[in-house]
């Protein structure tokens, strides 16, 4: 492992939870980046067993920092951790259970100069069925749902230029570091679930928009460590659906959206009665309610810096009505990471 005194260009942050099995691949795929001007930094997040020091010594050409928390942070806060050690003009991260293309980096670097102060989404893919898209960028719904753009669909589907979206799955996404800082980086109560899209329309409102670039490529196996419908899964993402939208839908929006935010709030309610995780989605709405007066003086510190108008964020916005019938039920409402 290498150590420079000279400031990278990107640092990629990399959470280290109970997923041994992954990292190999992920570090290999780092260290075949035609893009060089980067340091990782990794952060044993709590993980049962900490990383083979066998494996970070085959990869001497990276620069990397390890890092180390007694406990499980979550998503929120491990990423927080590792972003206090970040020395690059952006913070990119990415999931340990995600592999991207060699050329990732420089696609990367590339819209950086092109689109300065932006933020940037990847195009990714299912790592063993890489004809398949795991998302291309986050759906922000105006009922405050949320899902991965083209999920579980055919790559043949997926966008083929740059376009400005909403929102960057962070399993493998970019900020510039001035702009993940003036946000305050995730918000550390999501844990994990959703702090993606909150910290995402947060940066929107604040005037830092988002591109989605379909060159840049990473393999993700997605819920690599936690499980796509878990009980853990479930809790947060319900939970954190309710905060999202109290938080961030600005002015007018909120009131004339409300309703359908509680309509969807209580369809999850009443389908939760014949699903098996059912105490997970009551209790996360009960949690969800407990921490509404917080939420309440986040959003009022969150749209007091607002930058942009009502108008130019709904534009932001999925106004479907139909959308969400087959989003609802299919998958809980949000990005898959890792903690």
């Amino acid at each position: 492992m290498k150590n420079t005194a000279t400031k990278p260009f990107f640092s990629v942050l990399i959470l280290y939870w109970n997923s041994a099995e992954y990292l190999p691949e992920n570090l290999h795929a780092l260290n075949e980046q035609t893009f060089k001007d980067f340091e990782v930094i990794l952060l044993d997040n709590g993980a049962d067993e900490p990383p083979d020091p066998a494996v970070l010594s085959q990869h001497t050409h990276l620069e990397i920092h390890l890092l180390r928390s007694e406990t499980n942070l979550g998503f929120a806060g491990g990423n927080n951790l590792a972003a206090q050690e970040a020395r690059g003009d952006y913070i990119v991260l990415l999931n340990g259970d995600a592999f991207p293309e060699p050329n990732w980096l420089t696609v990367l670097h590339q819209a950086a100069q092109h689109y300065p102060d932006h933020c940037f989404a990847s195009r990714l893919l299912k790592a063993n069925h890489p004809e398949i898209l795991d998302g291309e960028w986050n759906v922000y719904h105006a009922s405050g749902l949320a899902w991965r753009k083209n999920h579980n669909r055919p790559t043949s589907l997926s966008s083929t230029r740059a376009r400005h979206v909403v929102s960057a799955c962070a399993a493998a996404a970019a900020y510039p570091r001035d702009a993940f800082e003036q946000a305050g980086g995730f918000d550390e109560d999501f844990f994990a679930y959703m702090e993606d899209v909150d910290l995402d329309l947060r940066l929107r409102l604040a005037g830092y928009p988002c591109v989605y670039l379909p060159g840049a490529v990473v393999r993700h196996v997605g819920s690599g460590s936690t499980g796509s419908h878990s009980d853990f899964s479930t809790f947060h993402g319900q939970r954190n659906l309710v905060w999202a939208f109290v938080k961030n839908m600005p002015g007018l929006l909120f009131w004339l959206l409300l309703p359908a935010q509680l309509l969807v709030n209580l369809l999850y309610l009443l389908v939760g009665l014949v699903m098996p995780n059912r105490e997970a989605i009551w209790s996360a709405k009960k949690a969800a309610f407990n921490g509404l007066p917080g939420m309440w003086s986040k959003r009022r510190k969150v749209q007091a810096t607002r930058k942009i108008s009502v108008w130019s964020f709904s534009r932001l916005l999925n106004w479907n009505p139909l959308s969400p019938l087959t989003k609802l039920f299919a998958r809980k409402p949000s990005a898959q990471k890792e903690n």
